[in-house]
Formats: C-alpha cells, structure tokens, sequence
C-alpha cells in the first residue's frame, strides 16, 4: 500500500488533529527539503566570505540551483520545491549581482518578511486572522457557499482564538527576522547577516510550526469533530 504524501508548511497545519501523529521534520519538506532550502544560503555565505569575489559566488550558487532541479527531475521527482527555490535564489542573485553588493542578496528576504507582517498585522486589526485564512482554505477549499465556509470557522470561539494567537505569533517571527538582520544589512555585515538568516529561516520556521501546531491541534480537532456529527445528524434527519 502506498505511503499518503504529507503536507509541508501551512498544508501540515491543516491537517492538525489531536489525535494525529505530527511530525515537524516532515511538515518543513523532510531531511533532504531542509538541506535543499539551506543549501543555497550556506554556500553563498561561505564562498564570498572565503574569496571575496561576488561574481564567483553569484555563478557558483546559481548553478547549485540549477542542479538541485535537474537532480530531482532525473529521480522523477516532484520538482516544485526546488523549482520555488530557483526562483527565489535567482531573484536574490539578480538583486546582489545588479547592485555589485553581496549584502543585497538579503533584500528580497527583507520583502517578503516586512510583506507578510503587514498582512498578518492588517488580517488581526481587522479580527480576521490571516493564518486562520489560510489554513481553512487549504482544508476545505471554499468552491461554493463561501459565507457558510467562513462563518463555520470564524464562529468558532475557540478555533478563532487559536488563529488569532498563531497569526501574532507568525507576525512576531517576521518582525524579529527583521529587527536583527537588518542591522546587519545597514553596517555590511555580510557574513553575519548570512549566518542570521540561516538560524532565523528553517529553524525558527520550524518552531513556529510546531508551536502552532500545539496551539492549534485541540481546538481544531472538536471543531472537525463538532462538523463530522453536524453531517451525521443532517443525514439522518434527511
């Protein structure tokens, strides 16, 4: 019998359900997704730091890129991690290689971060938690009867709770990324700034997983079970 694929990232979060088991490894892409993420980060710092030579770095990185997706299509793999990753890689080295600046590299990361905190931030002042959003969406894709969709989850007291909670929490991992690297950034600390980012990308990702995870399970394991007998109960009054 084959092995069910498990969700990564939010996906894993979706899932959550106490009685489940939940593996943190597996919800941030497997041992081998966690070294192909790294990667990249890794060897830039080291190689500019080691030969100072930015040019050389740029093209060293970006074929590593370039191989981890040839790789995984030989195996006949799926190549959607890796094919996010390019292009993420690539708009940093653009970025560092436009500017002749290695620290540029980070710029987009410093993007994407302040984005996502504003979004989250926005999504709370508005009591509708961004994290909360997202994770229903991936459980349960709205295609009909959107305002039932959005009431069900909402209206649980508990679950909303929960949502709000991991939503600030994911919004205080962005702004903190934020608040020591960017220092860095500012006073050209390239090889600091790389080794913060390395610590503060999958690690702290995975702690907040986790953390959600612990916050979420319960809450959303009886509103999952609340529904299975709401159904039950439908069905046989029908």
């Amino acid at each position: 019998m084959a092995e069910t694929k498990r969700r990564t990232g939010l996906g894993a979060l979706a899932t959550a359900d106490g009685d489940e088991d939940f593996s943190v490894i597996d919800a941030i892409g497997g041992p081998r997704g966690v070294v192909e993420s790294m990667l990249p980060g890794v060897l830039f710092v080291v190689m500019f730091v080691a030969t100072n030579n930015l040019n050389l770095t740029i093209g060293v990185s970006a074929a590593l890129a370039v191989v981890q997706v040839v790789v995984r299509l030989v195996q006949r793999q799926s190549v959607m991690g890796a094919l996010s990753g390019l292009i993420a890689v690539g708009i940093c080295l653009i970025w560092a290689w436009k500017s002749h600046e290695a620290r540029n590299y980070y710029m987009f990361g410093f993007l994407t971060n302040a984005g996502y905190a504003a979004l989250l931030a926005v999504s709370l002042a508005a009591r509708v938690p961004g994290l909360g959003l997202v994770i229903e969406f991936i459980r349960q894709l709205p295609t009909e009867r959107f305002g039932d969709w959005f009431r069900d989850w909402m209206g649980d007291r508990a679950l909303k709770r929960a949502y709000m909670i991991i939503t600030g929490l994911w919004m205080g991992l962005f702004l903190l990324r934020l608040a020591v690297q960017v220092p860095l950034y500012l006073t050209d600390h390239v090889a600091a700034l790389g080794v913060a980012r390395l610590i503060m990308g999958i690690p702290f990702w995975a702690l907040a997983i986790w953390v959600s995870y612990l916050i979420i399970a319960t809450p959303l394991h009886r509103h999952k079970a609340a529904g299975a007998r709401a159904s039950e109960s439908n069905e046989t009054n029908e």
